[in-house]
């Protein structure tokens, strides 16, 4: 994609990607001391990879899928999230600082899903799991930070770091070298995100997922990993 058409295109404010809230700004002034003059767009962006993945805790019980319920203001309000959520939060966080930004969806299988996460998605393939495409000194770099380091340490999983540089979207093996997550079939990158086909998505692969309209089961990932049985 040219360089002039990702400026133009991918770096506006959307219904989801609202980073001209107050809230947005608060959070990434937070992650830039000093707005982050002094700092580069790939320091800039990785800042903000982190402050999302350990400053949003990553939980897919009892969220909020509603339009409302997706944005990053909203998503960073509640402190919690789950990939869907926190891709939103960073792509918006990026492009607030000039960093251009796409939200990916695809489908994988997950090999250390809790018990009770499996009845409820009806097996260990996760529809429209979500992460973020940055464009970065000329190039698109995938990035996850959605999986935050205290969890991570429970389930034995190595946190997924990024550097701006190198792709960060795979947790192929556990620290116990057992397989943990596969990418199965890609969905696309998309400028916003595609509210109706992600929700409707979801909603239809995972039924049992769904406490209400648009919130998810109440439960907690914490809670999973000290069960028996328990993994992610």
């Amino acid at each position: 994609m040219p360089t002039q058409a990702v400026d133009t295109a991918l770096l506006q404010t959307t219904e989801f990607l609202d980073y001209d809230s107050d809230v947005v700004r608060d959070f990434v002034a937070r992650a830039l001391p000093g707005g982050g003059t002094d700092l580069t767009p790939i320091e800039k962006a990785v800042a903000l990879y982190y402050a999302v993945r350990d400053g949003i805790h990553y939980e897919v019980y009892g969220a909020d899928l509603s339009r409302h319920g997706l944005r990053a203001s909203s998503t960073i309000t509640r402190g919690t999230g789950f990939c869907v959520h926190k891709s939103i939060v960073y792509a918006a966080a990026v492009r607030s600082v000039g960093v251009p930004s796409r939200i990916y969806y695809g489908d994988v299988r997950n090999h250390l899903a809790s018990p009770r996460l499996e009845e409820l998605m009806g097996g260990n393939i996760f529809t429209f799991h979500s992460l973020t495409t940055v464009y970065l000194d000329g190039r698109w770099v995938r990035a996850t930070p959605v999986f935050n380091k205290l969890l991570c340490h429970l389930y034995k999983i190595k946190p997924l770091e990024f550097d701006g540089r190198t792709d960060s979207m795979y947790h192929p093996y556990d620290e116990d070298g057992r397989r943990h997550m596969e990418f199965l079939h890609e969905h696309g990158e998309f400028d916003d995100v595609p509210y109706d086909m992600v929700v409707g998505g979801i909603r239809t692969a995972h039924p049992k997922l769904f406490a209400g309209e648009h919130t998810t089961a109440r439960g907690s990932l914490i809670a999973d990993a000290a069960a028996p049985g328990g993994g992610w």
